[in-house]
């Protein structure tokens, strides 16, 4: 077990460090793909879900909606940037040394995936803690065993399609985070 971990604490080779790459790219792009896409059909519920001829009074709500749209963009270009780490290990692997990138070049793609991942982390927080508090205000409005039929105090599905939309962004940028602070931490060394 020790000699698995010692394996770690060791700076790694070019050929181990590309075999690691390919593969971390390989799951973090499927991994966030999937959150992505069920963030996506989250809101797309969310939007088919609204009752357009009703009027309400909560920003909240629609602040939500924009920033779980604005980190589904800051994810697709995450997802890019998962295949593109799958490229760069592939050009690791070449046999010609000379097609190989640079070990500045692997740390600067390495730390702007990072950067990306910890701003769509913090704007998917943002997004859910907003929409988690309008909910929780309209659950407390509501007096407890009596129907209310005042619309702005229902809790609608729209409402926790934008909660499960920002909740699914948080888990995909956390695993891109993670995937590239791993990897930079091991080619640092």
């Amino acid at each position: 077990m020790l000699k698995k971990l010692d394996f770690f604490s060791q700076p790694p080779t070019k050929q181990e460090f590309a075999a690691t790459f390919r593969i971390a790219g390989r799951v973090s792009f499927w991994v966030q793909l999937v959150l992505g896409g069920i963030s996506g059909i989250a809101l797309l519920f969310a939007s088919f879900s609204r009752n357009l001829t009703a009027q309400t009074n909560n920003p909240g709500i629609g602040f939500g909606i924009f920033l779980a749209i604005v980190a589904i963009l800051l994810l697709c270009f995450r997802v890019y940037w998962a295949f593109r780490y799958r490229r760069l290990a592939r050009r690791l692997q070449a046999p010609n040394p000379e097609n190989h990138p640079r070990k500045e070049d692997v740390i600067q793609v390495l730390r702007i995936g990072l950067i990306v991942s910890l701003i769509g982390l913090l704007i998917s927080f943002v997004g859910s803690e907003t929409t988690v508090a309008v909910v929780l205000a309209k659950s407390l409005a509501q007096p407890q065993g009596v129907a209310v039929y005042n619309p702005e105090n229902v809790i609608r599905s729209l409402d926790i399609f934008v909660i499960l939309a920002n909740v699914n962004m948080i888990g995909a940028h956390f695993f891109g985070g993670v995937t590239s602070l791993g990897l930079l931490e091991w080619v640092e060394q």
